[in-house]
């Protein structure tokens, strides 16, 4: 299944404790949480591309399933990770104490991040 294309976030749950507790200032929360964002996912064999465009911020992440890559958070601060992809629909990766799974079900894709006992959600749908 090929992630490739372009989607735009439908609705997000838990968005703002979960800014908290990754330390983003009030300011850039309320600014963000009503903003839509554009997610293009250019998938070639196991290389991805993932840009997501927020307002007017853009954030641009290149990894290889299985290879290590660094990819910059939704705070801004840069990490090294291991995606693995699970299925082929599934991508899942460990990321300072938080598990991030992006799930791709026909033209929605699933963004699941889990910290502790919170989760954030967020649904997006192809345009």
């Amino acid at each position: 299944m090929s992630f490739n294309g372009k989607y735009e976030l439908q609705h997000q749950e838990n968005f703002e404790p979960f800014m908290r507790a990754l330390g983003l200032p009030e300011d850039e929360i309320q600014k963000g949480k009503d903003l839509k964002s554009v997610s293009e996912i250019v998938q070639d064999g196991k290389k991805f591309t993932v840009t997501v465009t927020t307002g007017s911020k853009v954030v641009k992440n290149q990894f290889t399933i299985g290879e290590e890559s660094e990819i910059e958070m939704l705070n801004g601060e840069k990490v090294k990770v291991v995606v693995q992809m699970e299925g082929n629909n599934k991508l899942v990766t460990q990321v300072k104490g938080m598990k991030s799974v992006t799930e791709l079900n026909g033209d929605t894709i699933t963004y699941t991040m889990t910290m502790g006992d919170l989760t954030l959600k967020r649904v997006s749908k192809r345009i």
